[in-house]
């Protein structure tokens, strides 16, 4: 195992730094069997603005404490901008998610490392109740898009202004700075008999590999699972963004559910999609 490219313990979360480093992993001839996406079958908070979307999916921005406040940067005018900013929190240990805020049944639950992997989870917090104790947040691996409540007290907490959206019908990625177009790109997504699950997910993976493979050299491991699986496929349900060695691919549906780009954005997305980074994908 080797440390990160990009480890995360460089990152501010909350008041002190985070101690844990995401370690990925770069073994000449492994392959990510976790992730579902290789080439082998084919080949309610206060709002910063009035109710935005991506992509039709409603978002709501979370009112942040003056250290959270979100950033200022120059505007198309010269004047100084607000930059929406996403709220996440680093997860301890495993803690339920309810149907309400510290009540009603337990819908899922979050763990503190990812499925395959075991990297620290740091969650995207979609609302908060207006007294900031509970947030609402996608459930992580359960194959449908369903949302539960979690305790936040006592959690160590970031902002990101960075957000993506993965646009289906397009075959396209879609990442932004607030409202700023940072990397727009082709992507190959779901094959006809195992469709790209829409829905609102966080990245939980930061994984390296040797070039050449499948999955490219880096995979960004998402909150969410393939249900629809090829025939005969032998790899892993999780979904991912990652590269591919069929780069022909690129810009059609062709794969188990992941989302393949090429290595030029690879290298551009490795420095923007951290633990957390919302990824939402529309169809």
């Amino acid at each position: 195992m080797q440390a990160a490219a990009h480890p995360p313990d460089t990152d501010q979360v909350g008041s002190r730094r985070w101690t844990r480093r995401v370690a990925v992993v770069a073994i000449a001839g492994l392959t990510l069997s976790g992730f579902a996406g290789g080439v082998r079958w084919g080949d309610r908070s206060t709002a910063l603005a009035a109710e935005p979307t991506w992509g039709g999916i409603p978002l709501v921005e979370l009112p942040m404490r003056p250290a959270d406040a979100p950033a200022r940067e120059p505007s198309a005018s010269g004047r100084q901008a607000l930059v929406p900013r996403s709220l996440l929190v680093e997860i301890p240990r495993a803690m339920p998610l309810t149907a309400r805020p510290g009540a009603g049944p337990v819908v899922g639950t979050m763990p503190t490392g990812s499925r395959f992997y075991d990297q620290p989870i740091v969650a995207w917090v979609l609302e908060t109740t207006p007294d900031g104790r509970f947030g609402r947040v996608p459930v992580p691996y359960a194959g449908r898009d369903v949302t539960g409540w979690l305790r936040l007290r006592g959690l160590e907490t970031a902002t990101t202004p960075i957000r993506v959206v993965a646009d289906l019908s397009e075959h396209r990625i879609v990442v932004r700075r607030g409202e700023r177009v940072l990397l727009r790109a082709p992507a190959a997504t779901g094959a006809p008999v195992s469709p790209t699950p829409p829905g609102r997910y966080f990245v939980t993976d930061r994984v390296a590999f040797p070039a050449g493979g499948y999955l490219g050299s880096f995979a960004f491991g998402i909150s969410g699972i393939q249900t629809d699986l090829p025939p005969g496929w032998s790899g892993g349900d999780q979904l991912a963004i990652h590269g591919t060695n069929a780069p022909a691919t690129i810009g059609t549906s062709a794969s188990a559910g992941c989302l393949r780009v090429s290595e030029r954005v690879l290298r551009r997305l490795r420095p923007l999609l951290r633990p957390g980074t919302p990824v939402v994908i529309v169809a």
